[in-house]
């Protein structure tokens, strides 16, 4: 090669890669952000998500955009997480919106409400049927933007110290289960009771409880409910599909470069897929642990799912006439899970009953 010739490209290489490295520098800035999750790390498939999402984040930055994850409690209450996002004391938290539906029964239809959409069926209307935009102009007139962060499919119905047959059975019932749902199924004589993770287990110990709901064999095998409440029903008819939400301080998100949010957007959806395959992988192995401990499985009855869906519309229908973005939301929910069901019921639920007959004569 010309020793001009090379000296020229080498030049203009030169000029180009420090041309370059200004443009990188401003379009990756170096930003620290804050979450707070609503979740303890001992449940380290939930909490673990927020995790999964910061080592993203940094990985594809090369470092430059940091989101330092912090367990409930270490900087505001679980129960807080989406107020202290909201407010600015962090950027952003991890939680499920259902535990702000005091605030308004809006929040939970982003996360889910009974009798709603399972997870596949959840995250078809929130990815391509509006969901996350219909969820996110509710949010905007809290302060926050909100994207789909996990989701435990299908969650058990919950301990309980006796057998619950009819729906007789449960009045008077005294059950930890949390917001929405137990206004549901205060319309059954059920007494719901707001009680922390950490208190439940001496509470069904000393029968102060009779029951409690929590999310399903994985992460019920570690609070060991099973010792002191047999009878473990299913399915968890108020949940579903829950997402659990990556939400952000609006005005911090907005704030970021477009290929940072862009960034978001994907690492998000990402983890949103991350545990749902997580839980379907250890939930079996922790129910089958769970009954050779000496769990007892038993399902709902026709009779008890059927009054708590009618309780369920009873509530739905006086939210609607009083609220209009609930309203919005939940008929966009509703149209979509007619035909969600229609399309289920024809190749994915003969498929999966085959199978099951299959696994239950032991063939497989």
């Amino acid at each position: 090669m010309d020793r001009r010739s090379f000296l020229t490209k080498a030049a203009i290489g030169g000029a180009a890669a420090s041309l370059a490295a200004p443009a990188i520098a401003q379009s990756s800035p170096k930003i620290t952000w804050r979450l707070t999750s609503s979740f303890p790390k001992s449940l380290d498939t939930i909490y673990g998500g927020a995790e999964v999402l910061s080592k993203m984040l940094a990985e594809a930055t090369d470092g430059n955009f940091q989101l330092q994850v912090f367990a409930a409690g270490e900087i505001v209450p679980g129960l807080q997480a989406a107020d202290a996002a909201a407010a600015g004391t962090v950027e952003a938290c991890h939680t499920v919106a259902y535990y702000y539906w005091g605030k308004d029964p809006t929040w939970a239809l982003g996360a889910d409400v009974p009798f709603a959409l399972n997870a596949r069926g959840m995250n078809a209307w929130q990815y391509h049927g509006g969901g996350i935009d219909l969820f996110n102009e509710f949010m905007a007139t809290q302060g926050l933007f909100a994207l789909p962060g996990g989701n435990t499919g299908a969650q058990m119905g919950g301990w309980f110290r006796k057998e619950i047959n009819t729906v007789a059975d449960m009045k008077g019932l005294k059950m930890r289960v949390g917001g929405f749902a137990g206004k549901v199924m205060e319309k059954l004589g059920v007494v719901p009771q707001q009680i922390a993770g950490g208190d439940i287990y001496p509470a069904l110990e000393k029968g102060t409880i009779d029951g409690t709901e929590w999310v399903g064999p994985y992460d019920d095998e570690k609070l060991g409910f099973y010792k002191v409440a047999p009878y473990y029903y299913y399915p968890g008819f108020w949940e579903g599909g829950p997402t659990v939400h990556f939400m952000f301080n609006k005005a911090a998100y907005e704030g970021l470069p477009k290929n940072y949010q862009a960034l978001l957007r994907t690492a998000c959806q990402a983890e949103d897929a991350d545990m749902l395959q997580k839980y379907d992988w250890k939930n079996p192995t922790a129910l089958k642990s769970l009954v050779a401990n000496g769990a007892q499985l038993r399902p709902f009855s026709q009779e008890i799912l059927s009054a708590c869906y009618d309780a369920a519309n009873e509530v739905y229908a006086e939210m609607e006439a009083s609220n209009p973005m609930f309203k919005k939301i939940w008929e966009s929910i509703k149209a979509f899970r007619n035909d969600h069901y229609l399309w289920a019921q024809v190749a994915e639920y003969n498929y999966d009953t085959f199978m099951m007959i299959q696994q239950r004569s032991g063939k497989l």
